[in-house]
């Protein structure tokens, strides 16, 4: 049953908006109630009543985060999340239990679980739970790329910084490191160049000796290579 607790911050809540949950329970009454109070705080909600049905609504709907009890019928959440983690290592996953045994605590250890929760579930354990699911994906889906001597590039917010200081790139510039950076291991012909960083504008010699000598200044020395006639490279030892 859900009781009242703590509301967590409003930037954890608009994050929580934007994530699908799978939620699998077998007790009917703990089901509706803990689905109808998340409906108002997740994107969707997929309901199951056993593991055997859960594992079926994650293939059909591959949700963002799976909420699942222990001891259920048929398939239980162990066995469930175990058939899940053989395909997905990467799914957070949250176990809701009344069991406070060290076997299945043990057992869910070694399923990667982000959280638990021990019933009785409050709505404060869930979105706390929810939460820590929020920044685990962030972290997976979030590019972010180590160059040379503290450099960082963040394709994800099109970034990049020094010692943790932004550094400031104009369109071109991100569009030219980025393309050479996705390339890092080969070179970078100039007809990608043209067709990935200048589109339908010519690339004039002068335009990208103004591109290359601006972001040399704001990069490590010789990360950029040139080889004549032919296009632009990264250093192959980042």
């Amino acid at each position: 049953m859900i009781e009242k607790g703590e509301i967590i911050e409003t930037i954890a809540l608009e994050k929580i908006k934007k994530i699908s949950v799978l939620y699998v329970e077998d007790e009917k009454y703990i089901r509706e109630k803990v689905a109808d109070t998340l409906k108002y705080y997740v994107k969707n909600i997929y309901v199951s009543k056993d593991g055997q049905e859960g594992y079926k609504t994650y293939q059909e709907k591959s949700p963002d985060v799976i909420l699942c009890d222990i001891m259920m019928p048929i398939t239980n959440g162990i066995e469930m999340i175990k058939r899940i983690r053989e395909i997905d290592s990467k799914t957070p996953v949250v176990m809701i239990t009344a069991h406070t045994d060290k076997k299945y605590l043990l057992d869910a250890v070694k399923l990667h679980l982000e959280n638990y929760i021990v019933k009785p579930v409050t709505l404060k354990d869930l979105l706390n739970a929810l939460s820590l699911c929020v920044n685990k994906i962030h972290q997976m889906n979030s590019e972010i790329y180590s160059l040379l001597n503290g450099y960082r590039f963040d394709l994800d917010h099109k970034v990049l910084t020094y010692k943790d200081e932004s550094i400031k790139l104009n369109k071109k510039e991100y569009m030219f490191l980025e393309l050479l950076y996705k390339n890092r291991h080969r070179v970078v012909y100039y007809e990608e160049l043209q067709e990935n960083v200048w589109g339908d504008s010519v690339m004039t010699d002068n335009a990208i000796r103004s591109v290359v000598s601006s972001l040399r200044k704001k990069l490590p020395k010789n990360l950029i290579i040139n080889l004549s006639g032919i296009g632009y490279r990264l250093d192959y030892d980042i």
